[in-house]
């Protein structure tokens, strides 16, 4: 996965959950999972290339026992990458757009609620000291 998120307006959490993208122009869905999350967008992982600035309609399942997020995207990035298999992927970013004030306070919740858990986990860490 692209690592680039030093420069990014809004933090994101690494977190798999799935996501419904409907490609408008081309009337095609794609069901996948998201690899990161954050209150601006997402990151998923494809095997196929989508348009720069392509606007999507998103279908976003978080598995909190709440109905899924329904919102508009747009393609804001994305970074080609050859596995040693020769297989290509795409990291693509997309941007939320027309997103309710009460989904984006649940995505929040939940990139609060992994950064939390992950400082836990390093504050907590014993360093192995070698003689």
């Amino acid at each position: 996965m692209w690592n680039g998120m030093d420069g990014r307006r809004f933090p994101r959490a690494n977190y798999k959950c799935a996501i419904l993208i409907k490609r408008r122009l081309l009337s095609r869905n794609i069901n996948t999972h998201t690899e990161n999350i954050g209150i601006g967008g997402i990151c998923v992982v494809l095997d196929r290339k989508l348009n720069s600035s392509e606007e999507v309609d998103l279908k976003l399942m978080l598995d909190n026992n709440l109905p899924a997020i329904e919102c508009k995207g747009k393609v804001v990035w994305e970074v080609k990458r050859e596995l040693p298999t020769k297989k290509v992927l795409y990291d693509i970013g997309i941007e939320f757009a027309n997103i309710k004030e009460d989904n984006v306070s649940r995505i929040e919740k939940v990139v609060e609620d992994i950064t939390k858990s992950s400082a836990k986990k390093v504050s907590g860490a014993k360093i192995r000291r070698t003689p």
